[in-house]
Formats: C-alpha cells, sequence, structure tokens
C-alpha cells in the first residue's frame, strides 16, 4: 500500500473510532441525563402515554385521567375540587410541567420508578397496561373543607396548616384564593395557555397559584409570644406561669427612648406570664426578649424549626428569626414584629410541639407510595426534630394558652367537650403599619388527654374595616372549625 492510501485508511479508522467513543459515551454515560432532559419531547409523551397514578385523602382519588383527542399525549390529568387540594397536589401539566407532590412523587404517579420495576414487568407479561402507582396522603379530607370553605368565606387572602401533634402528620394545608390545576392540565394553545396566563401575578395580583401555607412568610404578631414564653421558662428567667413578672408598664425599650405601647386599658404591670398571654401584653413579652437576649432567643426559635426550610416532602420556605438584634430589636422581635416572619405551617409546628408535651415532630404529608394495585412501596414513619420545650414546662405552656381561649382573647375557639389551648395575633403590616394587619390564630384541641390537632390560621383582608381585624375574630372561628373536624373524624 503506497504512503497516501495508508494515511487514508488510517485517517478513515480515526473516525469510524472516534464514532463508536461518541456512541457509547451518548450510549452509556449521557443516556439517562439525555432520557430525562426536560427539552426532550419524548420525555413528556410517554409522561402521558399511560394512565396516572393517584393522590389519595381518606382512601379516595382527589384525581383522576381521561383520554385526550387530537395530541400525541393520550392521557390528561384531572382533578376532584383541585382549588381546595391544589396546595396538596400542586400540577401536573402537559404544557407546564408539574409541581409539588405532582413532581417530587412523578416516577411513582407516572409508573417510571425503579420501585415498580418488578409490578410493570408482571404486568408486561400478563399483557396489562403499564400503570402508574399511588401517593397516600395524612390528610383529612374533612379538615382540608372546613380549612379552605373558612378560609374561602372570608373573601380575603390566607392560609390554614393542621398537623397531628403526635405524628407530625399534616392533616390540612390550604390557601386561599386558589387555583383549579384542571383549568391548564392539557396543551392547547387556547384554553390552557389562556387560563395559565390568566393565573399568574403580573395579570392576577391575588396570586392565587402561591402556596400561601408553605411559601409565604408573615409577620406572626403576637402568636410568636407563645415562642417567647417558652424561651422565657427554658432558660430559666420564669419558672411558673403566676409567678410574677418585672415587667413595667409602661417599659421604655432598652437603649432607646421609646415606650412599647400595649393596645388598650389592660393589666400588664408586672403581670405573670398567664395573664401576659391571656392579654397579650406586649410589655411584658417584649422586656422578656430583651431580658434573655437575641442569642437564647434565636436558640429558642431555631428549636421550635425557625431559619430552616422544611420538606413535607413540598418544600416549606424557612422562617426568620434574626441574630445580631440590638436589645430593642430583639425585643420587637420577641412580640412578632420588627423582621420575624413565619409560615402558617411553622406556627402550626409551634402549636403541635406545646400539645405534644414540648415533642416536635417533622411535619409530612405523604403516608404511603404504592402500586396501583395498592401493595405498599414505601411507607413514612413519624421522625422526631426536637425538644424545644422540656415536658414540665410544655405543661405550663398548654395552661396558659387553655386561658386565653377559656378567659382571653380566643374565646371564640372553644370546642364543647374538648380543651382548647391558643394564642391570637394582629400582626402590623406595611411601612409604619399603613396597611391592614394579619389576622391570626394557633392552637390546639385536646379530647380524653390526647391532642389531636394543632392549627395555625392567618387571614390578610385587604377590605375589611381596620379596626374589625383580630385573630379572635377572624381566624380562631375557622381554627375552631379545623379541629371540630378532625375531632369529629375520630369518632
Amino acid at each position: 500500500m503506497n504512503k497516501p492510501l495508508r494515511r487514508i485508511a488510517v485517517f478513515c479508522g480515526l473516525l469510524v473510532l472516534a464514532l463508536l467513543i461518541r456512541d457509547n459515551w451518548i450510549q452509556y454515560v449521557q443516556a439517562d441525563e439525555l432520557r430525562t432532559d426536560k427539552n426532550n419531547r419524548r420525555v413528556i409523551i410517554e409522561r402521558y402515554s399511560t394512565p396516572r397514578g393517584n393522590i389519595i385523602v381518606d382512601g379516595k382519588a382527589i384525581t383522576g385521567f381521561k383520554e385526550t383527542s387530537g395530541s400525541d399525549f393520550k392521557y390528561k390529568r384531572t382533578y376532584v375540587d383541585g382549588p381546595m387540594w391544589a396546595p396538596v397536589t400542586g400540577y401536573a401539566s402537559q404544557a407546564f410541567g408539574a409541581t409539588q407532590l405532582e413532581s417530587i412523587e412523578d416516577g411513582i404517579l407516572t409508573g417510571n420508578d425503579d420501585r415498580l420495576f418488578f409490578r410493570n414487568t408482571l404486568d408486561m407479561i400478563t399483557g396489562k397496561e403499564n400503570k402508574g402507582g399511588n401517593v397516600v396522603t395524612t390528610l383529612n379530607g374533612a379538615a382540608q373543607k372546613a380549612a379552605y370553605n373558612g378560609l374561602k368565606a372570608q373573601g380575603g387572602k390566607g392560609a390554614v396548616a393542621a398537623i397531628e401533634p403526635s405524628t407530625g402528620k399534616i392533616l390540612a394545608l390550604a390557601s386561599f384564593p386558589s387555583y383549579d390545576p384542571s383549568s391548564f392540565a392539557g396543551n392547547s394553545t387556547t384554553t390552557d395557555s389562556k387560563a395559565w396566563t390568566g393565573l399568574q401575578k403580573k395579570n392576577n395580583p391575588a396570586d392565587p397559584m402561591l402556596n400561601r401555607a408553605l411559601r409565604e412568610v408573615y409577620p406572626p404578631g403576637s402568636t410568636f409570644k407563645v415562642v417567647t414564653a417558652a424561651a422565657a421558662l427554658e432558660h430559666g428567667l420564669y419558672t411558673d406561669a403566676d409567678e410574677k413578672t418585672d415587667s413595667p408598664d409602661p417599659w421604655v425599650m432598652t437603649g432607646t427612648n421609646t415606650k412599647l405601647p400595649n393596645e388598650g386599658n389592660i393589666p400588664c404591670k408586672d403581670a405573670t406570664l398567664r395573664v401576659a398571654l391571656q392579654y397579650s401584653c406586649n410589655t411584658v413579652f417584649g422586656k422578656v426578649g430583651a431580658d434573655l437576649g437575641n442569642e437564647k432567643m434565636l436558640e429558642t426559635a431555631k428549636a421550635f424549626g425557625f431559619t430552616e426550610e422544611q420538606f413535607t416532602p413540598v418544600r416549606a420556605t424557612a422562617s426568620v428569626f434574626s441574630d445580631d438584634m440590638n436589645p430593642s430589636q430583639t425585643a420587637l422581635s420577641s412580640i412578632g414584629q420588627f423582621n420575624t416572619a413565619t409560615t402558617p405551617l411553622q406556627m402550626a409546628m409551634v402549636a403541635s410541639a406545646v400539645a405534644n408535651g414540648g415533642t416536635l415532630m417533622k411535619p409530612y404529608m405523604v403516608d404511603e407510595l404504592q402500586t396501583h394495585n395498592l401493595d405498599a412501596i414505601e411507607k413514612t414513619d413519624p421522625e422526631e426534630l426536637g425538644k424545644p420545650l422540656s415536658a414540665k414546662n410544655a405543661q405550663i405552656l398548654q395552661s396558659m394558652m387553655e386561658t386565653v381561649v377559656e378567659k382571653g382573647t380566643g374565646k371564640k375557639a372553644r370546642i364543647a367537650n374538648a380543651t382548647v389551648g391558643g394564642k391570637t395575633g394582629t400582626a402590623q403590616h406595611g411601612v409604619d403599619n399603613s396597611e391592614n394587619p394579619y389576622a391570626w390564630f394557633i392552637s390546639y384541641a385536646k379530647v380524653d388527654d390526647s391532642a389531636p390537632v394543632a392549627v395555625a390560621v392567618v387571614v390578610e383582608d385587604e377590605d375589611a374595616v381596620r379596626g374589625d381585624i383580630s385573630g379572635g375574630g377572624l381566624a380562631a372561628p375557622i381554627a375552631k372549625s379545623v379541629m371540630e373536624a378532625v375531632i369529629n373524624s375520630k369518632k
């Protein structure tokens, strides 16, 4: 072979080698990345080529599917009471992807999860149609309905989170205004796109797609005084609910000439922790925060879950309690103002820990994953997050919160044949408190010495008369209806 032919042969051989290397690289190294690439239309087609599994509440599906026509997507997602359940399910859209449980558990719901391989193989052998698995939630249908309808009746914006204190199971997770995931579940350039566009915040200031229970943070107002009371007990500043505090009224915030005001003519001078929580004394709890200092207050807030994102498995935004605050800033933060901010889920966790004897359980909303024929794949076990309170101090704080409902600002949360503990809050909002405040209520109910439910409710009503806004007036009745729904469902 002459030299030019030899060079051509070597060159061609190198080209073949490069092609083989590239082919193997794509087939074995990049295969999974390409298969799951969001721009790979085959992935989306496959996702909707079989009936999608269901999300289950109380043994019943709150989702479904239907066949489509005129599209390369064979099946389309449907929802039962979509707006009520959207904060739990999220959405699965052929055009706009998926969120929340629909996204996190997509492998189970589509049937593509590796844990379904054996089931899928059996179905293939027996000639059965491949179907997705099910996601069984911890949600209580009656509690969710009570939460959503309560918020809807107020007509403003708001959210509810309810937890089973002994396990951390999420029983209700409602947000209002909401949206119907069915309205854009397809890929129509007219109906689905129009519905999607109308729901975006730039086109809809009410922002109905915002999950206010998990993703919005609000100033907690006086509901945070429960955390401050816990800090006072845990750090030994006070040891008894009925011990007088060192709390002048008026009290000038440390390092300033500014008096911290109380709302109305209430008995706050040197008030006990019980009386201070009953009447929601700013002076008492502001001074407790300043006396303890930023470091100890932050330690207690973190013990309840502040500053950390929570995964339910849907991510919940981290609640805020700052470090490096001076005494007056710490005082304001200790009454739920300054830059303290929290999700409704976080405040439900606070009430839950108190109700559960001081033990905080990790909140979760997926109880079990199943194959389509109901075989269990994975079961969620309750997990302890920590002990922000000793059992003794939890009992003290329970007695204080129960006084709030029996004699104080939380009377509208009373339930016959149940012991209810709670705390109201009216949180300042806007520059110089210029906008309508947020109405809060956190609570728990006890029946036969067990606490089946803890709840947090926040209501933001821009159109309400400012003087009519209070946690006891707007939020407590919603919390009561949710607690009653849980109690009645267990009878």
